[in-house]
């Protein structure tokens, strides 16, 4: 089976303003990588589609998709919250963010794809039920495991995110579900200051100090993550994938590089391999270090094409 690559020009056209982190750019330096390492000729190739309200609200409150609809400029810019704005084509790239997440989701329950990368943007794990923040509008990932289980009967996701940054809005939205588990590690104290208030038990949520590196980031894999993810059994695995935890990027200070997400990947695969069947979705969260994104995207998605 091939692995998908699921991403749309749409994504491109978002844009929060100029010296913006949350850039085009981001995914115009993951398609550079992949061309430049070889690995798009193995990768086959989605436009992501624009999800429904009805997809959308799997996870939002109805009323919440109509204000983004409502808050939508026809021009300029319109900022939801201190980091994240709006302009014109946002709408459109948060739908076809989403709509990513439920086609790769669809791929790979029906058996068409090994495994399915979203490289899209906005991102998506700081969205919360009813508020979005961080950069953040609809939550992907969150959507594409509440489609499993509505549209294929999956009764247990595993959320894997090893973005710097707490993913805030999927704890608020899955917390004490016991059909879903979160893995996560984080930089902490950090953006957006939570995870570690006695989170629920299906959170497995590893803070890290500034400055931790491979060591205490591998520890926390194989110390928590594992036997938790072996015990949970789950019937797909979805990754929340931000790679802003890289020493080169300069929005946090943890120490990872780029064997870590090789290896990282290649760990939660053996995991989906065991019990989900080998059937992983994996978004794109956050990575704003240009040349460390694209080449640690190659790496992660080399693993998940069983090509490294």
């Amino acid at each position: 089976m091939p692995t998908a690559f699921i991403t749309h020009p749409d994504c491109l056209k978002h844009d929060m303003g100029r010296g913006h982190p949350e850039q085009p750019a981001r995914l115009t330096a993951i398609e550079d990588q992949l061309i430049a390492s070889g690995l798009e000729a193995y990768l086959k190739r989605y436009d992501a589609p624009l999800a429904t309200d009805e997809q959308v609200a799997l996870v939002h409150p109805m009323e919440y998709v109509t204000a983004i609809r409502e808050a939508a400029p026809e021009s300029g810019t319109v900022h939801l919250d201190p980091d994240t704005a709006m302009n014109p084509h946002s709408l459109g790239a948060a739908l076809r963010a989403a709509g990513a997440a439920v086609l790769a989701t669809d791929l790979v329950m029906k058996g068409e794809a090994r495994a399915a990368f979203c490289s899209v943007r906005p991102p998506g794990h700081h969205a919360c039920r009813v508020r979005p923040m961080g950069f953040c509008i609809f939550n992907n990932v969150a959507v594409a495991a509440k489609h499993a289980q509505a549209a294929h009967g999956v009764q247990r996701v595993a959320i894997i995110d090893f973005d710097v940054h707490h993913g805030n809005g999927t704890e608020d939205i899955f917390a004490g579900d016991p059909t879903v588990l979160m893995a996560s590690t984080f930089q902490h104290p950090f953006y957006p200051y939570s995870g570690t208030e006695e989170p629920a038990s299906n959170m497995i949520n590893v803070p890290l100090a500034a400055g931790a590196g491979s060591r205490q980031f591998r520890e926390a894999v194989e110390q928590h993550w594992i036997s938790a993810l072996d015990a949970f059994k789950p019937e797909l695995v979805v990754f929340s994938a931000g790679f802003d935890a890289h020493v080169e990027d300069e929005m946090a200070m943890l120490q990872l590089r780029d064997d870590d997400y090789a290896w990282v990947t290649a760990q939660v695969k053996a995991v989906a391999d065991r019990h989900a069947k080998g059937r992983i979705v994996s978004v794109l969260e956050g990575g704003y270090a240009l040349s460390a994104l694209g080449r640690c995207v190659v790496r992660h998605v080399k693993v998940l094409a069983e090509l490294d």
